[in-house]
């Protein structure tokens, strides 16, 4: 049995199979190329979004490959049903011909398609509303971080300027802050923070002290593990891991809750009370973090000692006595100081960096996450960096 079903004038055979069923002819997608210069775009069958479509590949590229047609037009005399999946195709390769400077004659698509793309072309996307991919080489990239390195250094050399200043207004009593935060600051950046760094720094203690049994016992002398475990923590190890510690945990803490205050628009209202944002915010936080980190990075050295003092009591023939002569022995008061300073520089970093990228957040909770994530990226760098450097300069000083 054969039924013919009519789309304003255009006829489509529906056959029903064996079992009742519809069986819509299948879509098709052909072009015929004219004598006259002109692309006819041949359209037939079912066009409908719960079928297979052909593809428009063959056709989108005819119209770029030269030379190119003249004119581009439709033949849709054998068209049967169809839905958006129709207008959909129509309007890709109507943009297709726009963009390579082809006029579309579209006469033979029927009246309520036209109707369709003339509504779809009436309104045209603003210019840049569209993400256009592009892949830049190497070089253009390595270009592109250096830039946005060289703006991260910048911005944060300013916002360095700004808390110098706020720093100066606390030392003379004009900043305006709440002394309650300032201890709150001081217990979540010391107290609170206690327990993880002494773990941390114990866990890393017994790390170096095995790694310098199995390296020092073989040749007799085993004892200098504890030489090599306490100027590693005190020196090094202590102060570059409770720093890193605390970029991750206190730094990226001070972007989102500075991130929060700028999308609630309460960075805005400090600013409308004639209150510096800067001094109210920053300054605290810095000045607490900067504090309590050299005393974190002390309790995290002796943690790293007491660590290697275990690993080295099991594994040598050596006593608590023994052990403990040849710590005091090794470090000495310049390695002391030197790690001591090294966690003041890597606190104000610290702070300095996760209050950073909370006063450049953004407005939305998207823009908190971004913020808190960069905060701790860059805490670490600038640990990384100005470890190095006090590194380089300790050496030269013979510290």
């Amino acid at each position: 049995m054969r039924i013919l079903q009519g789309t304003e004038g255009a006829a489509a055979d529906v056959e029903l199979e064996g079992n009742g069923t519809l069986s819509a002819p299948a879509p098709a997608l052909t072009i015929h190329p004219c004598e006259d210069g002109r692309l006819a775009v041949i359209v037939s069958g079912d066009w409908l979004l719960c079928s297979p479509l052909p593809s428009t590949g063959e056709v989108l590229a005819r119209l770029v490959e030269a030379p190119k047609p003249k004119v581009v037009s439709f033949d849709t005399g054998g068209l049967g049903r169809w839905d958006t999946a129709l207008v959909a195709m129509l309007t890709t390769i109507r943009r297709q011909a726009e963009s390579a400077g082809i006029p579309v004659d579209q006469d033979g698509l029927p009246e309520s398609v036209r109707s369709l793309l003339a509504l779809a072309f009436a309104v045209r996307a603003p210019e840049g509303s569209q993400r256009i991919r592009t892949r830049s080489g190497v070089i253009e990239r390595i270009g592109q971080g250096a830039l946005e390195v060289a703006d991260a250094s910048v911005t944060l050399l300013t916002f360095t300027g700004e808390v110098a200043l706020s720093l100066g207004r606390l030392l003379r009593g004009r900043a305006t802050y709440l002394r309650s935060h300032f201890f709150q600051y001081v217990q979540e950046a010391g107290a609170e923070a206690l327990p993880i760094a002494c773990l941390i720094t114990f866990l890393i203690g017994m790390i170096f002290a095995f790694v310098g049994v199995m390296q020092l016992a073989p040749f007799g002398v085993g004892i200098y593990t504890a030489d090599l475990v306490a100027i590693a923590m005190v020196r090094e190890m202590s102060p570059i891991m409770t720093a890193i510690l605390m970029a991750g945990r206190t730094g990226a803490a001070y972007a989102a809750e500075i991130g929060t205050m700028k999308v609630n628009e309460e960075v805005d209202a400090l600013t409308t009370l004639g209150l510096d944002p800067v001094d109210f915010l920053v300054t605290p936080r810095v000045v607490a973090l900067t504090l309590m980190l050299p005393l974190l990075s002390l309790y995290g050295s002796v943690m790293g000692i007491l660590g290697g003092m275990l690993v080295g009591l099991s594994m040598l023939d050596v006593n608590v006595t023994q052990y403990t002569q040849q710590t005091l022995e090794a470090v000495e008061l310049r390695h002391l100081w030197g790690g001591l300073m090294k966690s003041l520089v890597f606190g104000g970093l610290v702070a300095m960096a996760g209050c950073q990228q909370g006063m450049a957040c953004g407005g939305s909770a998207l823009a908190v996450g971004q913020a808190t994530t960069r905060a701790v990226v860059a805490g670490i760098v600038l640990i990384v960096v100005s470890a190095s450097l006090l590194t380089v300069i300790y050496i030269n000083l013979g510290i």
